[in-house]
């Protein structure tokens, strides 16, 4: 039961944390706090990721030890990759999955520096 309720947990959360990485910049009350979970992520992606593997991330790696618990063994190497799969049903390649999402995240980073940069310039004056 437990592991059930995680499971859904890690799917709405992690869903969440991508749109919100992805998008959470878009709005001037949550910018600093899309830009703390961009580094976060950064951080596991980039900083975890020598001793894990690059790209390695927390949130995918507690999921997948859910989903052993229950008895799946369905997963990706790349959460994006598994989301898209397990929503849609399309089966793009890793690697384009992967591609586009580093784009996204680089463009949400520099968009989300850039806008709280500039809202904190615009704050002092």
């Amino acid at each position: 039961m437990l592991f059930e309720f995680l499971n859904y947990f890690f799917f709405f959360f992690h869903t969440f944390l991508i749109f919100f990485n992805s998008f959470g910049w878009i709005f001037p009350t949550l910018r600093k706090w899309n830009l703390t979970s961009l580094l976060i992520t950064a951080f596991s992606w980039f900083i975890l990721g020598i001793w894990y593997g690059l790209g390695y991330c927390f949130c995918t790696d507690w999921h997948w030890a859910v989903r052993r618990q229950l008895g799946y063994y369905d997963m990706s190497n790349s959460y994006n990759h598994f989301l898209i799969l397990k929503l849609t049903g399309i089966n793009f390649s890793e690697s384009l999955v992967n591609t586009v999402a580093v784009i996204i995240f680089f463009s949400s980073l520099v968009l989300s520096l850039w806008l709280n940069i500039r809202d904190y310039k615009r704050k002092r004056n």
